[in-house]
């Protein structure tokens, strides 16, 4: 005979419809939205300070209250509400090119995946096309993933839903693993509001995701090494870390320790999740001990969580500093926390009734919703090779024309040789054997333009100006890839590159004209791939 507890979770799971009260809603939207706030509060002194291995509990942050309002200027939140006016202006609908040409608008500093998308976006690419690996070497990275919370908030129960949202938004600067990031945690929140059961809740995120692909498989193992060492994340963590922590192509973290890829820090949420077991703090203490970076992965987990418990349940010591802040904006945008709260329990209501749900007597009637996976173009280690090695370009093997000055400089205690130069002209030339290449550089505010050529064709012209830098080099963009090709012959080629002289300069669809304070390059890497899909 079933018991009474599997007989309420059948119903709550397999049932036609989900029913939540109106006050329950919004308390755990409100959960949500402030477990996020104090993950990433409480993370972020450590974030990408523990490469390739864990922080010991003794060296996290001590929390005090006021640390949370850290949050109103965190991208974990002000990124994802770029992409939640997009929904008040235009509805649930909202297109591609509608979220597109909101984040090609923003103003605010960006990295990585979300930095190669906006780069692209203000250069003319299709929002449709602005995540994909012929655009963007970042397709993999975590950017979407820790964007995508508001998706799973918006979708209680609506798992088809989440990814039908999830898609249209994280198109823009993610595709492959990076995309199916956003679409785990989209269902982790969805699943969140009817279990507390955290295998149930990754299980749930699990089922969107296409079996072949790598973030599936590494939440897979997850879920198997919890249940191999039950009592120790820090064994599964190890084993997390010698099959899947060796598979990043972003040009940042290809071939080294530092490691942004959405499918490992995803690993970390589900960590979190799995070993937490319902407590709040340490849910997000072990995602955060986890690693890497190791501020958006707590704040995930903690908004997972918080969806859980609800704003009341979650430790009065954790939402203590929020109320003082409660009216006060987030950075770069229209919305404080209790705006954002209210404005998704309307679009949440307005979602279950366009689903085929009904609202009366003060509950939520929300159709239940069978999963559909993600269809995405994968783009893992079968598709775009493993990194074989990273050249400097003072190596030997590099052949450089006279014009470069060799320059060396240090970030976070790691030392940096590069080349710089500006007279047009001077190149620099690399034979290698592989299936893949990227060239990365520096990307300051006075950087110009190049012209590269692959196996003696002729590639285009591309430039290593960022907008975001405003001459500060403390802002530059380091190890942005300038160049790159994926799927090439295994084989023999030549990359070579010339400098242009001339500064990069475009004109905005408004007439204002962009051009960037110089016109030379600081020449970083060639990263070469190997293997892969031809």
């Amino acid at each position: 005979m079933p018991s009474d507890e599997s007989e309420a979770r059948a119903e709550r799971l397999e049932g036609p419809v989900k029913t939540i009260s109106l006050k329950a809603l919004e308390d755990k939207i409100r959960g949500g939205w402030a477990g996020q706030m104090i993950g990433v509060s409480f993370g972020a002194p450590t974030e990408f300070r523990y490469l390739a291995r864990t922080i010991p509990e003794h060296e996290l942050p001590e929390w005090t209250a006021e640390q949370v309002a850290g949050a109103l200027r965190q991208d974990d939140l002000y990124v994802d509400m770029t992409f939640f006016s997009v929904l008040d202006e235009q509805g649930m609908d909202a297109s591609t090119l509608a979220f597109g040409d909101a984040f090609r608008d923003s103003q605010y500093p960006l990295w990585h995946a979300n930095y190669a998308a906006r780069r692209a976006l203000r250069r003319g690419v299709s929002a449709e096309l602005s995540g994909t690996p012929e655009v963007n070497p970042h397709v993999n990275d975590i950017d979407f993933q820790i964007e995508a919370d508001f998706i799973g908030l918006l979708t209680p129960g609506m798992p088809n839903d989440a990814v039908n949202l999830a898609q249209r938004v994280g198109k823009v600067m993610n595709g492959g693993d990076g995309l199916l990031g956003g679409v785990f945690v989209a269902g982790l929140y969805s699943a969140a509001f009817f279990s507390s059961d955290p295998r149930e809740i990754v299980e749930a995120g699990l089922a969107l995701l296409p079996p072949e692909s790598a973030y599936a498989e590494i939440i897979s193992d997850t879920l198997s090494w919890w249940s191999a060492y039950p009592d120790d994340w820090l064994a599964a963590w190890q084993a997390i870390e010698e099959k899947h922590a060796r598979q990043d192509i972003c040009p940042a973290g290809a071939g080294a320790p530092f490691n942004i890829d959405a499918h490992l820090n995803g690993a970390y949420i589900a960590l979190g999740l799995l070993y937490g077991q319902g407590d709040f703090e340490r849910t997000f203490k072990i995602s955060t001990m986890a690693g890497q970076d190791s501020d958006c992965n707590p704040a995930s987990a903690a908004g997972v969580l918080g969806v859980v418990l609800g704003y009341d349940g979650i430790p009065a010591r954790y939402t203590a500093g929020i109320p003082a802040i409660a009216q006060q904006k987030f950075l770069f945008t229209d919305y404080s926390f209790e705006e954002i709260v209210a404005r998704t329990l309307v679009h949440v209501q307005q979602g279950v009734l366009a689903a085929g749900g009904r609202i009366a007597g003060g509950k939520v009637h929300i159709p239940r919703q069978e999963s559909i996976l993600a269809s995405v173009e994968l783009f893992g280690v079968q598709q775009s090779g493993r990194v074989k090695e990273r050249v400097n370009p003072n190596d030997n093997r590099v052949h450089k024309s006279e014009g470069w000055s060799l320059r060396t400089s240090s970030r976070r205690n790691t030392t940096f040789e590069y080349l710089t130069g500006d007279q047009a002209g001077i190149t620099a030339e690399l034979s290698f054997s592989g299936t893949g290449i990227a060239i990365t550089a520096m990307h300051q505010a006075d950087s110009g333009n190049i012209r590269v050529w692959l196996d003696g064709r002729d590639q285009g012209t591309f430039d290593a100006f960022s907008e975001e830098t405003d001459g500060n080099p403390w802002n530059n963009k380091w190890g942005e890839a300038v160049f790159h090709r994926f799927g090439l012959t295994d084989g023999a080629h030549t990359v070579k590159l010339e400098v242009l002289g001339e500064p990069y300069r475009r004109t905005d669809p408004d007439g204002s004209e962009v051009v960037s304070l110089g016109a030379g390059i600081s020449l970083q890497d060639f990263i070469v791939y190997e293997g892969g899909e031809q």
